[in-house]
């Protein structure tokens, strides 16, 4: 992960600069415009959002900044190479459907869309239109997601048993998605990132309690080829913000905590060992090994930067470094097997990832972490000729 200060000041002013828009200003959007306009190789010329007083807010913190309540003007904008997409998530196909048909790229919050056929088309046009679409799945650029990865990947764990997430907090409650799409979002894909492949069948259900029809608290079990299980917790009606994943394998647990802002991420040497004799024939017996607490060394940084960094590095670089619109696929496949299964009382679903031939996630981590095969490999993206800062100007 590259960290903002230690390439900020190495921009010549020749250099090319990325222009984009932000479409929705709402949660996200602000953060997209503060992070964009901080690096050196990006700078954010307009915003579009329906609600003026957010417009407002946006003019009054970013005064350089453009703003307008028909984001078409963006997409119609020849100054704008790129634009981010943090709408609510019942718009998120057609906007980015008409971005890439005018030629931006595109960043997109999380989950991509909300049925797969949207997705599956959105990547045929993101390959026919040669431009970039990264899904915002931020939390694959998290240093103690990343870390707790490479201990995986090591062997350090072992084989691993089964997750466990607990994502919760009070409110906001959300009127376009339910938690899972909002929360549970997060955890499936750092399921998916963590075991390397995607689950197989998922079993869920949900209560609505502040409105009809939108689940408030879900609990989802996803069961992965090997067997190995995960399970996420999700709630808007809970009175403490949680962040916590614990990881169990064979060897060793890890337990992360993005709330904790020093003990981020432990590694426990616990489990479970046979003793070496039986007191008596054919009884089991199981004793705790109880050692060592670690906890790696993480270099922090905010992984909104890292992410948009990534960005920059695809569309500047040609080099595919975040999640893509086939990574976002699999994460709304999930999504939808977990609506059905709620809708039918919890019964287990499939996923139906196997009529694609689907064997492993192809999430690419920026800054060296391992990229996975399958599904295919998305056409490369060469790098994008753009404009010097001067030219680039709003």
């Amino acid at each position: 992960i590259r960290l903002f200060y230690e390439s900020r000041w190495t921009m010549r002013e020749d250099q090319p600069r990325l222009a984009l828009g932000v479409i929705g200003c709402g949660h996200w959007g602000p953060n997209h415009v503060r992070v964009f306009n901080e690096l050196n190789r990006s700078t954010v010329l307009a915003c579009a959002d329906l609600n003026e007083d957010r417009l407002q807010r946006i003019r009054r913190r970013f005064p350089n900044v453009s703003t307008t309540t028909d984001y078409h003007r963006l997409l119609g904008n020849e100054s704008i190479d790129a634009v981010v997409v943090a709408t609510p998530t019942n718009t998120h196909a057609t906007i980015v459907r008409e971005a890439l048909q005018a030629g931006k790229h595109v960043l997109v919050e999380k989950p991509l869309c909300m049925r797969s056929t949207e997705a599956s088309e959105l990547a045929n046009l993101g390959t026919v239109s040669g431009r970039v679409l990264m899904v915002g799945h931020v939390f694959l650029f998290n240093a103690g997601i990343i870390k707790l990865r490479d201990a995986i990947v090591a062997g350090e764990l072992g084989r691993v048993q089964y997750l466990d997430a607990v994502r919760t907090n009070l409110g906001p409650v959300r009127g376009d998605v339910n938690a899972l799409y909002d929360l549970g979002t997060h955890d499936i894909t750092i399921f998916n990132y963590l075991m390397g492949t995607a689950p197989v069948e998922v079993s869920a259900v949900g209560r609505c309690i502040a409105q009809e029809n939108i689940e408030d608290v879900c609990f989802a079990t996803l069961k992965y080829p090997d067997g190995s299980l995960g399970h996420i917790h999700v709630s808007w009606m809970n009175p403490r913000k949680v962040r916590t994943l614990t990881v169990v394998g064979e060897r060793k647990m890890a337990h992360w905590d993005d709330v904790d802002p020093t003990d981020t991420l432990r590694l426990y040497d616990k489990g479970l060992a046979e003793p070496p004799s039986y007191n008596s024939f054919g009884e089991f017996h199981c004793v705790l090994r109880n050692a060592d607490v670690y906890l790696p060394a993480i270099r922090r940084t905010e992984p909104l930067v890292a992410q948009a960094e990534a960005f920059l590095d695809w569309v500047l670089d040609g080099t595919p470094a975040g999640p893509d619109v086939m990574d976002g696929w699999l994460v709304v496949k999930t999504l939808e097997a977990a609506t059905q299964s709620m809708s039918n009382g919890g019964a287990m679903c499939p996923v139906g990832f196997e009529t694609a031939n689907v064997t492993k996630v192809r999430t690419k981590v920026a800054r060296g972490a391992s990229t996975r095969s399958g599904l295919g490999e998305m056409s490369q993206v060469g790098p994008t000729k753009l404009r010097t800062p001067a030219q680039a100007a709003p």
